[in-house]
């Protein structure tokens, strides 16, 4: 049986329809923003070969993301998933990964939760009027800690979108949790990610 591995992506949230529209009028737009570019979640699955099987769920909304909504489509895929899958959530997917499996029981056996630069509230955003709105997690994580065998979490020291202090309040949290630091990652978005691919393998 092919060992899984789920995606969630990033996405942004913002605490006002307001703050939305703000972005939407303010936000880079650019050639080179509209061209397309492969990240290291679209080269995964060659990475990893044929022993595993890589699912990348499209959330809803990802340019104004709500938790609810994310809930809802998250617990559709429940019964597509095997025992023992790897859940890896990258940016906002990573926090609400985190909110998600401290406030409720997953249906199926979770191998590993691996975070990839998410934010765990919004006191250090740095982009205008982006939030991490109500995608913040429960003061108590423990439900993600009974849960999950192994916690990784991967964070860049020059990430321009997540505040390096952040992973603090994670450590805080999940103080069992392996951290994996790097120096000039920033937000992870490089076609490809060899060190993710190897920890995937080890886990």
């Amino acid at each position: 049986m092919k060992k899984q591995v789920i995606i969630i992506h990033g996405a942004t949230s913002f605490k006002t329809h307001e703050d939305y529209i703000s972005y939407l009028k303010n936000e880079e737009v650019s050639i080179e923003v509209l061209k397309s570019h492969k990240s290291w979640r679209d080269t995964l699955t060659s990475e990893l070969g044929d022993d595993y099987e890589v699912l990348i769920p499209r959330m809803p909304n990802k340019q104004n993301a709500r938790y609810e909504e994310w809930k809802i489509w998250f617990e559709r895929i429940d019964n597509l998933l095997d025992d023992e899958v790897i859940l890896i959530g990258h940016s906002m997917g990573g926090t609400f990964l985190v909110k998600y499996l401290s406030e409720n029981i997953f249906s199926k056996k979770i191998k590993s939760v691996v975070l990839v630069a998410a934010p765990f509230d919004e006191e250090d955003d740095v982009k205008n009027g982006d939030s991490t709105a109500d995608f913040i997690p429960p003061s108590s994580l423990i439900k993600l800690i009974e849960q999950a065998r192994k916690i990784y979490i991967l964070y860049s020291k020059d990430d321009p979108v997540v505040a390096f202090r952040q992973l603090e309040r994670y450590q805080q949290a999940l103080p069992d949790a392996k951290v994996i630091v790097f120096e000039d990652r920033q937000h992870f978005g490089q076609e490809t990610f060899p060190e993710i691919i190897e920890l995937i393998k080890s886990i």
